[in-house]
């Protein structure tokens, strides 16, 4: 094998291979004699046809394979001679492919981004400010009245009240299309909030200004999508008795607002709401540290990165970004067609940037990761797998299936884990100073993160800083054999969520339950 450098230019290799027609021709002349000895051909005994026959019968299947086996062979041996580690996977491009044959050379040319050696030996985890929040008494009452507000409640009015939007009513109800009562139409002591959009467009609205005692006759028309092929776009007729007109009334936090929840008191309640804010307290304190930890990171490692890849996180973040307009209706589909990044080059450098942030971090904790051991089992990759098997309730089969099936996959689950690993790592070892902070500022904090992240649009690029000098050693653990250092990875193409169930109490004119939103990442 003869190897020519062509290229050696920042991160970017190339080289010319050149395979000698000799080694080639034995291995051709191999794999003819390994077809020879179990061919069947018409007039010969097994393992004698000879050399040229077969040539002719099974050459372009043995150059195939000639081809796939040497270029890869020495693919591998270019990697191990010259130590190089790719970036992603090497582009090959053939000479003159379709007239190679016996007694020829086989050129190919190899081209490829290598990683970028990254020093991370005297790694110190940096001194980092972590802010703390207390769940306090406030909070809990807080959190207490948040929930007794969602949990509407509605007290019997007088018999002359009148039933306004907002009221509830207890009715009867019979429905009927041409005269003829129809499956599904009937309820008794059914309680609707008017204004509620339970039923279809038209009937609440008919019994606002009713009192408890009224009979009243709602005329309707099912809509033209309704779910039922019998009364799709039919006018229908309701019989409606109005049994009580209820005002909504205020839900009080008590032993029976406690029950209600399946505690068996408000303490029990009390202790869980706190509880929860505590869980949800440490959650958000760990998220502001680990953007301070990337920050810093970010500010003190500046190493060249491969295009390719920056390439890569960029498509990813413009394709997110025309996502987000379109469903926001900020862009119509013609208006971003044919758009491979923003209009604005300003705004296409930020994202850049943004990219480039986002693939350093990646090699950069990679790298931290790889040299001090950190390792993620097949059982915490089997407890994701399972996370991502209760978003999709129905569908869990379908989703175990597709994880064991498809080993990508399941590595784009571990890259998150890995990373998630290697942070807390480097938190373990770095020197913490606790700032007390209430709990809006944190919460707030972190909603500006996520809300950054979400939306590359109203991120401005950190500038870019100089590399300081050499840090510290920290405690190090042997480094495995093999290291893989990818940038941000894309997550799996979601399945789509099964539709809700319907209520266990049907209304007769209800309308039809939605699909559930595809979930997000």
């Amino acid at each position: 094998m003869n190897v020519e450098e062509i290229l050696n230019e920042g991160l970017s290799r190339e080289f010319k291979v050149t395979l000698a027609a000799d080694d080639l021709d034995a291995r051709l002349n191999a794999i003819l004699n390994e077809f020879r000895a179990t061919a069947r051909i018409n007039g010969f005994r097994p393992g004698k046809a000879p050399l040229s026959l077969l040539k002719k019968m099974h050459g372009e299947r043995a150059k195939g394979q000639v081809l796939n086996e040497a270029i890869q062979n020495s693919l591998d041996k270019l990697m191990e001679e010259n130590s190089l580690k790719p970036a992603l996977q090497p582009a090959v491009d053939l000479v003159d492919e379709a007239e190679w044959d016996y007694g020829k050379d086989l050129a190919f040319s190899v081209k490829m981004d290598v990683l970028p050696e990254i020093k991370v030996d005297d790694f110190k985890a940096p001194a980092l400010e972590r802010w703390v929040a207390e769940a306090s008494d406030t909070q809990v009452d807080e959190r207490l009245t948040e929930m007794a507000s969602r949990q509407k409640s509605f007290k019997k009015a007088a018999k002359t009240v009148k039933a306004k939007e907002g009221d509830a009513v207890l009715i009867d109800f019979v429905g009927s299309v041409d005269g003829v009562e129809f499956e599904g139409g009937k309820g008794e002591d059914f309680q609707l909030e008017l204004g509620s959009g339970q039923f279809i467009p038209g009937f609440e609205e008919q019994l606002v200004g009713t009192k408890a005692g009224a009979d009243v006759e709602v005329n309707v028309a099912f809509p033209a999508d309704y779910h039922s092929e019998d009364l799709k776009g039919k006018d229908a007729s309701f019989k409606v008795a109005v049994k009580e007109v209820r005002r909504e009334s205020e839900t009080k936090i008590d032993e029976e607002f406690a029950k209600g929840m399946g505690f068996e008191d408000v303490d029990g309640l009390k202790d869980a709401v706190k509880g929860s804010l505590e869980q949800e307290t440490a959650a958000l304190t760990r998220a502001k540290l680990k953007r301070s930890l990337l920050d810093s990171l970010a500010e003190d490692y500046t190493f060249a990165v491969p295009e390719k890849m920056v390439d890569m996180e960029f498509n990813a973040i413009w394709e997110q970004i025309k996502r987000d307009m379109l469903s926001s209706g900020e862009a119509k589909a013609e208006d971003l067609e044919g758009l491979d990044k923003p209009a604005d080059e300003a705004e296409a450098a930020e994202f850049r940037d943004i990219a480039e942030r986002r693939v350093r971090l990646g090699l950069l904790l990679s790298e931290i990761g790889v040299a001090n051991n950190v390792q993620v089992t097949n059982e915490e990759i089997n407890r994701r797998v399972i996370e991502e098997a209760r978003r999709f309730p129905g569908q869990e089969q379908q989703i175990f299936e597709f994880y064991s099936q498809n080993e990508q996959a399941k590595a784009q689950l571990r890259a998150p884990i890995f990373e998630e690993k290697v942070v807390d790592f480097i938190l373990e070892g770095a020197d913490l100073t606790d700032k007390s902070v209430s709990f809006e500022e944190l919460d707030n904090a972190v909603r500006a993160i996520d809300e950054e992240e979400a939306n590359p649009k109203a991120k401005k690029a950190p500038a870019k800083k100089k590399a300081p000098a050499k840090k510290k050693a920290a405690a190090k653990k042997k480094a495995p054999a093999e290291k893989k250092a990818p940038a941000k990875k894309k997550a799996p193409a979601k399945k789509k969520a099964a539709p809700k169930k319907a209520a266990a109490k049907k209304a007769p004119a209800k309308k039809k339950a939605p699909a559930k939103k595809k979930a997000a990442k």
